[in-house]
């Protein structure tokens, strides 16, 4: 049956890009603009009224999914029903980047939280929870997996795990055909047609044009990977216009012209079927996505005969939010081979700065005289990167801003931080230092420990809780200038680790065997878990706590007896220990190296370039000219 509905799925979007596209191109498409048109609205408004209306609608399928999620938590001296009779509760779920690794440890946290998935709501186990979400949140290797499942109309990681066409990892992408060096050709002609239909139709074209065609090719179900289908077509799926799917939204990073990016000054931009834009006081503004391309001023058509759609291509914004994987194109030039693909990458390295490569161009800048003092409204194009490049790798930023009214967020944080890849907490620790620097604009985010402490104490190695006690934000709020009314989201923070395998490759692991696949999701799926709860029985019962925490605290109500014992196990008690850690882990804390990665992620750039020389020097010997 997860084989039929997803060929039924498939189809249906391949009629929803011929009736939107009927050109079926990856070129965007000139029309008649909309009577009126201003596609830019500010942030100061709060929600736009599309994602306002779409949250209420949504919460009609969260309250009763949450309710049977937490009956299900077993939760003592707490009535669901009555809890949430007339209350709507917003979960946030937050997928890390870190390339296929990202994306396969997070299909098994997802596949966890998926009521779905074969065997997930048992007891000890947590399906149902991504029912129960109101927002789904991805960047870089973590958007691979979110749009995987939200471009192919909300199917489900069983369903693309069993898919002999789109997660079938076992070769690189940049050589599909493996052994096959002429299946191989037929996928760069196709890729370079695509890009070159876009280039002939006056836009400007970059290397993320090349990455994210290929992802489409890679996670898209529809025929060279739906050059037409595009992120806006979301809002006509049965699976988003019936309120079936959580909210979803994707992260990149703005770069001014000529800066480099830092996490406190960064521009976290957020793609979502509605709307692409940022919280941040350089742009503060959201602008409609299905016109992007379109050449404005201050949101209003210069020429209000000419707007464009068809600019926001699914995977050309899958590429946008995972661009640091330029870099194996930009091996390229040092090959020493030719052919198609090299003649198109090389043409447009030679039109950009050697310190611009690595970005997705939006030209024009749909973003031009924004009432902003910004460098990047000033800006022709607008130049978007990998959402982990200002060092938030997961992205908490869009589900932290108080318009949303988070109230716990589940963060999945597969990041490579340490020398063998393993997470330690830089990425929370980013955006909690985040809000203290002009973009945090005051918003606040619960304090966090230092990456040291994180191993010490062993926090990298079970989930935690930051920010349980809303009480306990009175002088962080004084420090940011934040609104007495906001709270910040409890957050639970998931590090991946060796449940059951080694999944700490490396991020520019670019193929995987079947086992290997298999082996990463359901290490996913014991993280989310603990291990189907055989770490800690309650462990269910937590999740359930830290979900009605916020709303217990503005009913003024304390924990039951409980939930406090949850919370005086998971919760961060302020304890640091700053000192530099042995290893990667508390040494106190089991865990086996058995299978884990040999060579550091600060080295794999040497190691990067010589397999990706020598995959791409066989895909092309056919190619040569």
């Amino acid at each position: 049956m997860v084989h039929l509905n997803f060929v039924l799925s498939t189809a249906l979007l391949a009629s929803l890009a011929a009736a939107w596209n009927p050109s079926n191109s990856y070129a965007p498409t000139n029309i008649q603009c909309p009577s009126n048109a201003n596609f830019l609205t500010a942030a100061s408004d709060g929600l736009s009224k599309d994602e306002a209306d779409w949250v209420k609608a949504r919460h009609n399928v969260t309250n009763p999914k949450l309710i049977e999620f937490l009956k299900r938590m077993n939760l003592s001296n707490f009535d669901a029903e009555s809890f949430l009779a007339n209350s709507s509760l917003n979960i946030g779920l937050a997928f890390s980047g870190g390339g296929y690794r990202a994306m396969l440890s997070g299909a098994g946290q997802l596949a966890a939280l998926d009521e779905r998935t074969v065997n997930s709501t048992k007891d000890g186990h947590l399906g149902g929870l991504l029912q129960a979400s109101t927002y789904l949140a991805g960047l870089s290797g973590g958007n691979w997996l979110v749009n995987s499942i939200v471009l192919n109309n909300f199917t489900s990681v069983q369903a693309l795990q069993g898919d002999k066409d789109i997660w079938d990892l076992s070769d690189s992408i940049f050589n599909p055909g493996g052994i096959n060096i002429f299946s191989t050709a037929s996928y760069y002609d196709d890729l370079v047609s695509d890009i070159d239909d876009k280039k002939k139709a006056g836009f400007e074209v970059s290397l993320t044009d090349i990455w994210g065609r290929s992802l489409s090719q890679q996670f898209i179900g529809l025929d060279n990977g739906g050059p037409a289908l595009e992120l806006s077509d979301v809002r006509n799926y049965n699976a988003f216009t019936s309120h079936a799917m959580p909210f979803p939204i994707v992260v990149s990073v703005g770069r001014a012209p000529g800066s480099k990016v830092l996490s406190t000054n960064s521009t976290v931009f957020e793609f979502t079927p509605f709307h692409l834009g940022s919280w941040d006081p350089s742009i503060y503004h959201f602008t409609d996505i299905k016109y992007l391309g379109s050449n404005v001023s201050n949101g209003v058509p210069v020429n209000k005969s000419s707007c464009v759609t068809g600019f926001d291509n699914g995977g050309f914004i899958f590429g946008t939010s995972s661009s640091l994987f330029n870099q194996f194109l930009l091996q390229l030039n040092s090959t020493g081979v030719s052919g198609v693909l090299y003649k198109l990458a090389n043409s447009i390295l030679e039109n950009i700065d050697e310190d611009d490569n690595d970005i997705a161009v939006y030209a024009p800048n749909p973003f031009k005289n924004a009432p902003v003092n910004s460098s990047i409204s000033m800006a022709d194009a607008l130049d978007l990167v990998d959402g982990g490049e200002d060092n938030q790798n997961v992205p908490l930023y869009p589900l932290q801003q108080q318009a949303r009214n988070v109230d716990v967020i589940f963060a999945y944080d597969n990041s490579a931080d340490t020398d063998h890849s393993w997470p330690n907490g830089n990425s929370i620790g980013a955006t909690y230092n985040r809000q203290f620097g002009t973009q945090g604009n005051h918003s606040i985010f619960p304090a966090v420990p230092d990456n040291n402490t994180i191993v010490n104490l062993g926090l990298n190695t079970r989930p935690v809780f930051f920010g349980c006690y809303a009480s306990n934000f009175t002088t962080l709020r004084k420090e940011v200038d934040a609104s007495q009314n906001d709270i910040p989201p409890l957050i639970v923070w998931n590090s991946n680790y060796p449940y059951s395998y080694a999944s700490n490759t490396s991020t520019f692991k670019m193929s995987y065997k079947t086992s290997e696949v298999a082996g990463m999701i359901e290490n996913g799926y014991n993280v989310a878990t603990r291990g189907n709860s055989t770490d800690d029985s309650d462990w269910g019962v937590c999740v359930g706590c830290a979900i009605i925490q916020r709303e217990r605290e503005r009913r003024g109500l304390p924990p039951t007896d409980q939930c406090r014992n949850c919370f005086d196990r998971y919760c961060w008690d302020g304890t640091l220990n700053s000192t530099k850690p042995a290893g990667e882990y508390n040494p106190k804390v089991k865990f086996s190296t058995s299978g884990s990665s040999s060579t550091s992620e600060k080295s794999a750039g040497s190691a990067l370039t010589v397999s990706t020389a020598l995959t791409v020097a066989l895909s092309f010997a056919v190619l040569m000219v």
